[in-house]
Parts: structure tokens; sequence; C-alpha cells
């Protein structure tokens, strides 16, 4: 696998020079700006991102940054910028293209899209802003007026799209009027050692890429009633939602694809660009890193199918491409999609919902912890958990798994078996909290209503209509681990102030940056954050929320550019908000990064790397 890494930078080689060529041929100042060249991913898909990567430069440079007369008249600096950043993402590499241009024209795109005959008159006005975005991916879209070196040759995004997709990969548009637009790359960090799902139907091993597994649904044979039908196809409410379904057996066209009414139904929910898709398959097996190798001759033009592996015990089986397969059943997402689209339950959606995991912790106490700090779900024999010392493990994936029961106590004649554990998972670092029962996922604003004395508990907020208990993950992990924190990078004095008028998010974003070493304060106002601050208090990074109360996120960030001790560092706002409204002002006010709630990964990679640009401010304090 090491040999096959290289840097991300040996693809950005070549675009400097490109810059400075497409800058003397339109007549335009332009910058590039380049972070993240030593982010490592396979040559393979080094090699497949270069012409996609170049044609979105030329893009920025052709039809986002304008002319410098354009520029001095907007109030923005005569030398446009365009910034390519890379890194880690689990297990992705994500590259995002950023210009500082006129941002895409999505009243000219319409007008192009109906004089090419895409959309009708009468379609266009119903257009979302991100569906027109969408338009610029079909087939020879382009609205270039003339034929240059530079565009208008017919070779547009869907070739990008196309590019990125055939590598698992996927791109998203954004794009603010006056601010500028962005493309975001998400790509598998390698094509030749993937993480598989082994599936089976009427006798036969599937592997599916887990980089396209959202999550996977497993519904009583009681609850089969709960499996609609729409336009002839089937589908399922998962969330307010309406799932397409598909049935592998069918898919496959194995001989026997009778259902057994009596047997639970297992969903795998797939994602397909930017839809889903639940695929039915009647036995659900485990994960495994498998070697793909390429499909023969004979079998390259059959959508269903992305490769081959050969499997430890020497079966070869076939990995599906959830892509293709989507593509020849079609109609049933569209179907469902026109359905879903004109849900009453769907059209309220809150954009700051967090998706909860729900389990019973026994004596009909339900409990919920955010789905992002889960890493598995498993259920063990009874007979498999071992004692060791005063503490319970099991022997997990190799390894010993260190358990903790929730309710302090192990065994008892109502304990389950299986026993159902909620795995947490950091670096090389696993733990499971035992539980009595997994109920669902669900996705609900979060406010903590009642703050909790109990230790192990944040406190409880109001869940699907009932009182539920949020627990402290980090109080747990320490239980059963107390060097889990000790044992990771220590960044010294690097101080990091966080506000946040959650107490809930607070205990998030603390929990991770303090298992990373770093010193993290953290205050639910902003006046407090101005208070130490006019106090003589320092810090490397300022993590802030945008909606609070007496005070936003907007007028923080812009106080703090104005104080001569705040100078150089750098501030990220950390918000549930629909970032295609608020990323814009938000960079406006002085916010260096825009960040979604709530992937701590993300979090910690972008204060890695703010801390690597900036150094500490004189007269920090301990």
């Amino acid at each position: 696998m090491k040999t096959r890494m290289q840097p991300i930078g040996n693809a950005w080689s070549k675009l400097p020079r490109l810059v400075r060529d497409l800058s003397q041929v339109t007549g335009k100042q332009i910058e590039l700006e380049m972070s993240g060249e030593e982010t490592e991913l396979d040559r393979t898909v080094l090699d497949a991102i270069k012409d996609p990567l170049t044609h979105m430069i030329r893009n920025s440079a052709d039809h986002g940054i304008e002319s410098p007369e354009k520029r001095r008249a907007a109030g923005k600096p005569e030398i446009g910028k365009v910034k390519l950043h890379a890194f880690h993402e689990g297990g992705h590499v994500v590259i995002s293209i950023e210009d500082d241009g006129a941002g895409i024209n999505t009243e000219r795109v319409l007008r192009k899209a109906v004089s090419n005959g895409l959309v009708s008159d009468a379609d266009a006005g119903k257009l979302s802003h991100n569906e027109i975005l969408s338009l610029i991916f079909r087939p020879g879209f382009s609205t270039a007026e003339t034929v240059s070196s530079v565009s208008g040759r017919g070779v547009g995004m869907d070739v990008v799209r196309t590019s990125i997709e055939r590598i698992g990969g996927t791109v998203d548009l954004s794009s603010t009027a006056g601010v500028g637009s962005g493309v975001r790359i998400k790509i598998p960090l390698t094509l030749a050692i993937i993480s598989a799902l082994v599936v089976e139907a009427d006798g036969e091993s599937f592997g599916i890429p887990q980089l396209g597994v959202v999550e996977l649904v497993r519904l009583a044979a009681e609850d089969r009633d709960r499996i609609e039908r729409i336009h002839d196809n089937e589908v399922f409410r998962l969330r307010d939602r309406l799932l397409p379904l598909i049935h592998l057996d069918q898919v496959m066209d194995l001989a026997d694809n009778e259902e057994d009414d009596e047997k639970d139904v297992n969903i795998i929910v797939v994602q397909v660009g930017e839809e889903q898709l639940g695929m039915i398959v009647p036995e659900v097996f485990d994960t495994e890193e498998i070697v793909v190798k390429p499909v023969g001759k004979l079998l390259k033009d059959v959508a269903a199918y992305q490769g081959t592996t050969i499997l430890g015990d020497g079966r070869v089986i076939m990995i599906l491409d959830v892509s293709g397969i989507a593509s020849e059943f079609g109609n049933v997402a569209a179907s469902a999609s026109d359905a879903d689209s004109s849900s009453d339950a769907n059209a309220d959606r809150d954009d700051s919902a967090t998706s909860l995991l729900l389990f019973d912790a026994g004596g009909e106490t339900t409990m919920s912890v955010p789905l992002s700090l889960v890493a598995r779900l498993e259920e063990f024999p009874r007979s498999s958990l071992e004692q060791s010392g005063d503490k319970l493990v099991v022997q997990y994936r190799g390894d010993l798994l260190p358990l903790l029961p929730i309710n302090g106590q192990f065994g008892g004649g109502e304990s389950p078996d299986p026993q159902p554990v909620i795995v947490f998972s950091e670096g090389n670092q696993s733990m499971g909290l035992m539980v009595h029962e997994i109920q669902d996922i669900i996705e609900e604003r979060l406010i903590i209503r009642m703050q909790s004395q109990r230790p192990g508990i944040l406190g409880t907020a109001i869940i699907n209509e009932n009182a539920t208990d949020v627990i402290d993950t980090q109080h747990y992990i320490i239980q059963a681990n107390p060097e889990w924190f000790a044992t990771r990078e220590d960044h010294g004095t690097r101080r990091v102030l966080v506000v946040d008028d959650s107490i809930f998010f607070r205990q998030l974003v603390r929990t991770a940056l303090e298992s990373e070493g770093y010193r993290v304060v953290a205050l639910e106002r902003p006046q407090e954050a101005i208070d130490i601050i006019e106090r003589g208090e320092r810090f490397d990074v300022v993590v802030s929320d945008i909606e609070m109360p007496s005070m936003d996120g907007f007028s923080f960030a812009k106080w703090l550019k104005t104080r001569p001790e705040s100078d150089g560092v750098p501030v990220v706002a950390l918000s549930s908000v629909n970032p295609l409204t608020t990323e814009p002002r938000a960079l406006e006010a002085g916010f260096e990064r825009f960040l979604t709630k709530f992937d701590s990964q993300q979090l910690i990679d972008t204060i890695d790397q703010l801390c690597g640009e900036v150094t500490l401010v004189a007269g920090a304090t301990a």
C-alpha cells in the first residue's frame, strides 16, 4: 500500500505554469494558492484526476475570475485568487477548488439550458439554485459565447464528473453571485485496496464497496408492511424520506428470488450521486479489506460489476457497481424522488438536524449518542465475552476490545444474548459500550433542555417526543481506557478558544480537540470570550458558532479582527446553518474557514493546518 501512495502535489506541479499562461491569454491577473500538497493517495487515482483538475482550473480562470476593470468596479483586488486545497477525510481525499470571482450566473445558465432544449420554459421557473447549477454537468453544456483555446470547445463539466465518478468519487458545485464559486471533489484513497461489505443472494456472494454504503437497516418480519408501493416500485420511508428499493437477487436474475415472509429484511442504503437507494439482500456478512481486480473483457460492458476479488478462502466473487445498478433501475429512483418531493414531511426538513443513535440502556431507559461519534454497531454472543482482571473484553478483529456496561453492571437474568455493543474508535484505539437494545437512528434537532449532574450524561433532550438522556462519550472512553487521550500527539502550548451556546456541541468539540493534545477553553457566549481576551488571554485558533443569542458569530469575528492582539489568529466558523447562504457572509466577516457541524476529523485537520500556518501569539498564558 505504501509503495503505491504518492503526494497529490505530483499532480499539481504543472498548474502554476498553466495559471500563468491563462493570465496572459485572458488578460486577467490570477494568483494560485495551493495547500495540502503532501496529502497522499494512490498513484492510479492521481493519474485519473490530473485532467479534471486542469479543466476546473481553466474554468475558474475563464468563467470565474473577472477582468481587472470589473474587479475594481466591484471593490475587489485586481488580482483574482484560485485556491486549491487537499486533505484526508476518513477513507477519502477531498480536493476543493475555490475562486473569488463573479460566481456562476444562474440566469445565463438557465437561458442556455432552455435554448439547448435541456429544460422547458415551463419547468425553468420551478428550478432551485442547486438544480440550475446541476445543469452545468449536462453533456456539451457551455456558457462560452466563442470558441477559444481556453473554453467553448464542447468539453464541459460532464467530462469532469464522469472522470471522477469512474473512480468512485463525487463532485459538488457551489456558487454565490459576486463572491465566487467552488468545487468539492471527494475521491477514494486508493482503487487497489478497498473495504467491502460481503453479502449473499441465492448462495452467490457479492462485494459492495463500503465507501458507497451509508447505513444498514434491518426490518423485522412483522414490519414488512412498512414497505410501500409507488408506481409499481417498492419504497421504504426511512426517517421522513422515501427510499427506493431494489432486490439484489432480481437485479442479478438469480433463479430463487422468492421471499420468505417470516425472515427479517436486510436493506443496504447506498449513495448514488446525490440520491440514495435501498438494496434488499437475503444475507449480510462482514466487511473485508479486498484487493480489486479488473473484470475480464467478456464482462466489461456489464454495468452491474466494477471488479472482482479473491477472498481469503479462495472464492472468486464479483464487486458490485451500485452506480451501474442504479442506472439500470433509474425509473425506481425517479419515482420515489417525485413522490418524496411532494411529501409534506420532507418539505419542512430542518437543516440543523443531527443524526442520533437511540438505544435502550436497560430498565426501559432510552438514551442517545450522536451517530458521528459511533464507529460500528456489533452483536456478540454472551459466551464470547471474557473477563480480564476486573474488565470485560471480547476478541474483535484480531485484537481485544474492552467492554463497559452502560449501567455499570454485568450479568443478570435479563441480559440480552447476543449482546448489542456500540463501538467507539479513534486511530488504533477502540472500546465497546454494552447496551440493552439498539432502537433506531433518527434525524432530530438536538437541544439540551435540562443539564445533568450525573456522571456520563451530558443532559436531557426531547427526542421523538420523549425525554431522552444524551450520553457523554468521553466519560465512558476514559473509564474503559484512562490512557486513551494521553497517547495522542501533544500540541504543547497550542490553545484553542471555543465559543458555542450549546453545551452539547461545546462538549463534542472539547473532546475532539483535547484528544489531539490541544488545550481548550470552551465558553457559552461571545461576551465571555471578549472579557478574557481583554484581560490578556491569548489563543492560537478561535472556533465559533454563528447563531448565538445577544451577539452572533459574525459580530464576534468582526470584533476579533479589530483587536491588535488577535492579529494573525485564524477564526473558524462551526455552524449547522446552510453553508450556501451563510459561508460567503462568514468569510466576509473574517472567518478563515466555514465548517458544518459536526465532522470531528475535518475540524481537527483544519485546525492542524491553521496552526501550521501561524505562529504562536506573543504572551500566551498557560
